[in-house]
């Protein structure tokens, strides 16, 4: 079974969409696991509706991890609710190639169905972490295929990173398992935080990012800049 895994906060505007996706796959063997941090809008419920299971979460990390600790599957995929799946085979393409390349921590490509400017952003994205991943992995959270018994055997996500915390786990599960990108699948990420933040700060913070993690290490509580969790929760788009 594949235990699917999606951390939320106030979703009630992408998550219909993410579970819609997911409901009309050809692989049926699944389970979905909603870890919820709180919502005060229809996300529980709509969760609900589509059978998911809904569990206690928490920011980014917590939320993965509460959610993974209630998984019953032989393979966990995480995914953050404003995801969409591509295309109904997008599980059966996922997990064949997953097994045939004997993956430990695998990764799609990302796309989006934003505007030219939301589309060239996430090409250059796919460009530098594809050309990477066999020097230092990078992941983003939306989307990451993992076996359930690597996961534990990390620990999980480290909750006290700030910003990070997907690469961090890519990289450590690199030195246990085989990391790569999956290049048969395409996740659909949403635009949001480019609209939200817009893509000269979205650039300057991805890079600043990078530069901390070279010259200081994990970002933790002490150092946090922030930004991130806000695409946990809608309602920052409306503030």
């Amino acid at each position: 079974m594949l235990s699917i895994v999606i951390p939320t906060k106030n979703e009630e505007k992408y998550l219909p969409k993410l579970l819609e996706s997911i409901r009309k796959q050809s692989y049926r063997d699944y389970e979905i696991i909603v870890a919820d941090n709180g919502s005060h809008d229809r996300t529980q419920e709509i969760a609900r509706g589509f059978g998911a299971k809904v569990v206690q979460g928490g920011l980014p990390a917590a939320g993965r991890n509460h959610g993974a600790e209630a998984a019953t599957g032989d393979m966990i995929l995480f995914l953050d609710a404003d995801t969409e799946l591509s295309d109904e085979n997008f599980l059966l393409h996922a997990l064949a190639e997953f097994e045939k390349r004997k993956l430990s921590i695998g990764v799609p490509i990302a796309i989006t169905e934003g505007n030219i400017l939301d589309k060239i952003f996430f090409q250059h994205w796919n460009f530098f972490v594809v050309s990477s991943q066999f020097v230092k992995p990078l992941a983003g959270g939306w989307c990451i295929f993992v076996k359930r018994q690597l996961h534990q055997k990390l620990g999980g996500f480290d909750e006290k990173i700030m910003l990070g915390e997907d690469s961090d786990y890519a990289q450590r599960g690199a030195k246990l398992g085989k990391f790569r990108f999956m290049l048969t699948v395409k996740i659909k990420v949403s635009p949001r935080r480019l609209k939200k933040d817009g893509y000269l700060k979205v650039a300057l913070q991805d890079i600043g990012q990078g530069i901390y993690w070279i010259t200081h290490g994990k970002m933790d509580e002490k150092n946090r800049v922030g930004y991130e969790f806000d695409i946990y929760d809608d309602e920052n788009e409306k503030k």
